[in-house]
Order: structure tokens, then C-alpha cells, then sequence
């Protein structure tokens, strides 16, 4: 969590890749979850419910042999407009952290952190 937040004072969330499927993983996300609203706060409830976890897991299974430890955990921030903190974390596998990250940069959530880095830099 703090090298992609490292990553992301350095380059703009909106023109990252985080993996070399990105758009794919974008469309799936958008696909097997269209209600998901990367600006939105994450219910963490809800993603862990059964019918969640069923869901995600199958979403996650899809990059079982091609994501390099698609199932290992990390932590996502539950909201796109904070730092990482302990009230503002969510333990999840990384596939579910790239879903959520890959969506949020494409919608460019994440750019502020690259601006307040720059600007305090200044």
C-alpha cells in the first residue's frame, strides 16, 4: 500500500497501468458489476457477504493463471478521496484491489494525490 501510493504521487492515477490487462479487467469489472461506482465508499458488508464473496470470487478466478498472486491480500482504501489510514482500509485479495484501483484511475480518482504531491513540491 505504500509503494502504489508512492506510485501515485509520481504519476497520475488516470494515465497508470497497474497490470497489462488492465482494460480487460475494466471491462470485466464493469461487466459482473455494474452498479460498482468507483467514487463511491466501498461496503465492505455487502463485498463480504455470501452472494459477495461468490461473485468476486468467480470475477476472480478469471486471473487465477494469469495475475501473478491474484488471491494474495492488500489492503484498498474504502473511498477514492483518502489516505491510506486505519479507519480507511479494506483487506482484500488483489485481484478486488486492482478491479477497484484500475477502475477509480480510469475515472481519474486518484489524480489528486499526484497533484497535492506536485504542488507540495513547489
Amino acid at each position: 500500500m505504500e509503494t502504489y501510493w508512492k506510485i501515485l504521487e509520481k504519476v497520475k492515477g488516470s494515465s497508470l497501468r497497474l497490470t497489462k490487462i488492465d482494460d480487460e479487467i475494466y471491462e470485466h469489472l464493469q461487466t459482473d458489476f455494474p452498479e460498482f461506482d468507483p467514487a463511491a465508499t466501498i461496503n465492505e458488508d455487502e463485498m463480504k457477504s455470501k452472494n459477495g464473496k461468490e461473485r468476486w470470487r468467480k470475477f476472480m478466478m478469471a486471473y487465477e493463471k494469469r495475475v501473478d498472486d491474484y488471491n494474495f491480500g492488500t489492503m484498498v482504501r474504502s473511498k477514492p478521496d483518502v489516505e491510506y489510514g486505519q479507519h480507511d482500509v479494506i483487506f482484500v485479495p488483489r485481484m478486488q484491489f486492482y478491479a477497484i484501483e484500475i477502475a477509480r484511475n480510469r475515472k481519474g480518482l486518484n489524480d489528486w494525490i499526484y497533484e497535492k504531491a506536485q504542488a507540495g513540491k513547489a
